[in-house]
């Protein structure tokens, strides 16, 4: 029964990392931009119910609908002054360390705001463990809830995607910005509308992550960023189900690699994977390789 209990939290965690990497993907599939500070948002939306719940002592309900608004906002914000005024930009690396400065600034205002100590995080899923196998499998709320949101975020940004005007106004802006802009979508809303979604995403799963590894501090969002993005770029970066799939596969190898491997280098395995991955197929497992016409 180990392993299965290893493999159910690999999936938990592997759901956390897909709901990051929808960011990363939606973000670099439309507006053909890696926004590098999307971790540090995970940990404005931890310490945003944090200060809700636990000093402010409100419902935990409160906490998470003020960190998806915060979040969002925040979200707009930083694409309106940081990646818009370089959208246009001749070298990629512009927007690169542009990002990595973002990040650096999100992390050092949490620094002066909550200081470096660590915040015993309070968890908001009030859900009774499950006992399977005669109490020989216990699956926590934590994880039943992690794995049902990512499930049901997938489906229902699917459906906005292919069912609704905006999501087809963001397939025609990842297809072709020009084209696009001349059948009359507003380019500039449907991108900030893309940064919206993925903040909110993220606040999300920032929330998950510190519900089930209960620990809080400026740099929270950094490593899981991270293998985030690395689960994009190994589910193929600009695909949806590819970023549910390598954020799974991801969580998944951490914790196998972590109990039966080494603790130790459970994070050198993972990016092992990943660039065994890149070799046998560079466009990650769901890309596509585009053949740009001159």
């Amino acid at each position: 029964m180990s392993f299965v209990q290893f493999l159910i939290s690999g999936i938990s965690l592997g759901s956390v990392y897909a709901l990051i990497a929808l960011g990363y993907t939606m973000v670099y599939g439309i507006a053909k931009m890696l926004n590098f500070a999307h971790g540090d948002v995970i940990m404005v939306g931890g310490f945003t119910t944090y200060t809700i719940c636990s000093t402010m002592g409100l419902h935990p309900v409160i906490g998470v609908l003020m960190a998806v608004a915060v979040c969002t906002l925040l979200g707009v914000i930083i694409e309106r002054i940081a990646y818009k005024p370089l959208r246009k930009a001749s070298s990629p690396l512009a927007v690169l360390i542009t990002a990595i400065g973002v990040s650096y600034l999100l992390q050092n205002l949490a620094l002066l705001i909550f200081g470096a100590d660590s915040k015993a995080f309070t968890s908001v899923i009030s859900l009774e463990d499950v006992a399977l196998a005669g109490g020989q499998l216990i699956i926590t709320g934590e994880t039943i809830v992690t794995i049902v949101c990512c499930i049901v975020i997938m489906i229902g940004l699917t459906l906005f995607i292919n069912k609704t005007k905006a999501g087809q106004a963001m397939l025609a802006v990842s297809e072709d910005k020009g084209a696009a802009q001349l059948m009359g979508i507003n380019v500039n809303a449907t991108i900030a509308l893309t940064f919206a979604i993925g903040s909110a995403l993220a606040a999300i799963a920032g929330i998950l992550l510190c519900s089930t590894y209960p620990s809080l501090t400026p740099y929270t969002g950094s490593m899981p960023g991270i293998k985030a993005f690395v689960a994009a770029v190994f589910g193929g970066i600009g695909s949806i189900p590819g970023a549910l799939i390598g954020g799974i596969l991801l969580g998944v190898i951490e914790i196998l690699s972590k109990a039966y491997i080494s603790s130790q280098l459970s994070d050198a395995i993972v990016f092992a994977v990943l660039i065994i991955v890149l070799l046998v197929k560079p466009t990650g497992l769901l890309g596509k390789n585009i053949q740009e016409k001159v």
